[in-house]
């Protein structure tokens, strides 16, 4: 077995340039953020969408163009907003009065990477009309059903749902997110950089492709490979299960939780701590890298009761609470 692991690190070895490639480029327009940066690239790895939520100003749609930049890949930025409609994302059958047929028109969903964004901005069936393309990998418009390419990948972003104009998600889009993200306000240091950086009337956006898909499908099959310990299994099933039924764990959250997570939950956080160990240079996971993962591909699915919200708690507290309390193989 140790034979085995040296092959696959060696492998992780060989494909994680990918990685520092992509953590150089980024950081060249992105100040900081290194959590942003890693778990996009992370979904990346792991073929997972993510979910970025955050006030306006964080830099969530600058990092996802930035990295759609240096991917030699097709994209397409769609900006949701409450008059669009779901043929505005999947494309429509358009009447040619000439022969008399209907001609397909694609829309911009047909990419490798899709930009999402304020994804909270535009009604539930709007929202909805990515979950083919988001599950499947593939769009049906009319009577005719569409393979997208690989890779595809959907980056969307949205502002927390206090704020005016937003809607909520509808749960079953939310859970094909394997990520979701809370980015929040820079240090002082940090902004010191940006202001430094970016105070300026006239920025050039100077960003070209250095990653090609082949290496993203590459990396991939490295990700496959990563080795995950019977223990590493369990400890993620009982991660998952205590959300559940946390009872069953001497948790005392039952009254807090309305839903726990689903057996996606479970496959989402398997891939994701691979992919997490790949960007450590490893090729086995620990229980640190589910441990860090693990509030990314939660917090969305862990739906708090009444009580919770009466008491200001939140689902992160509750993820919080159960990968503190659980033992760790």
């Amino acid at each position: 077995m140790n034979t085995g692991i040296g092959v696959i690190n060696e492998r992780v070895k060989e494909e994680s340039v990918l990685v520092t490639t992509l953590r150089a480029e980024m950081a060249k327009v992105i100040v900081g953020q290194k959590y942003l940066v890693d778990r996009l690239i992370i979904g990346l790895l792991a073929n997972g969408h993510v979910l970025l939520e955050g006030v306006p100003g964080l830099a969530k749609t600058l990092s996802v163009k930035t990295l759609a930049a240096l991917l030699n890949t097709s994209f397409h930025r769609i900006q949701f907003t409450p008059d669009l409609l779901p043929a505005d994302l999947i494309g429509t059958l358009v009447y040619n009065p000439k022969d008399g047929n209907f001609v397909t028109k694609k829309g911009p969903v047909f990419a490798n990477i899709i930009l999402a964004d304020e994804i909270n901005r535009a009604p539930a069936k709007v929202q909805s009309a990515l979950l083919e393309a988001m599950q499947e990998r593939q769009v049906t418009i009319g009577q005719e059903t569409f393979k997208l390419a690989e890779p595809f990948l959907v980056l969307a972003t949205e502002n927390p749902i206090e704020q005016e104009g937003t809607y909520p998600l509808p749960e079953a889009q939310v859970d094909r997110f394997m990520l979701k993200l809370r980015i929040t306000y820079p240090d002082i240091e940090e902004e010191r950089k940006i202001l430094d950086a970016m105070s300026v009337t006239d920025k050039p956006f100077a960003v070209k492709p250095v990653v090609e898909p082949a290496a993203i499908l590459r990396a991939r099959k490295v990700v496959d490979e990563i080795y995950v310990d019977e223990k590493i299994k369990d400890y993620i099933l009982s991660i998952v299960f205590a959300t559940r039924d946390p009872e069953k764990y001497k948790l005392a959250l039952k009254e807090y939780i309305r839903f726990g997570g689903s057996p996606r939950a479970t496959i989402y956080l398997t891939l994701a701590s691979k992919a997490h160990a790949f960007l450590q240079g490893r090729g086995y996971v620990t229980p640190q890298d589910v441990k860090s993962i693990a509030p990314d591909v939660l917090r969305h699915r862990v739906l708090v009761s009444y009580e919770a919200e009466a008491e200001e708690m939140t689902s992160d507290d509750i993820v919080a609470k159960v990968l503190n309390e659980l033992p760790v193989p």
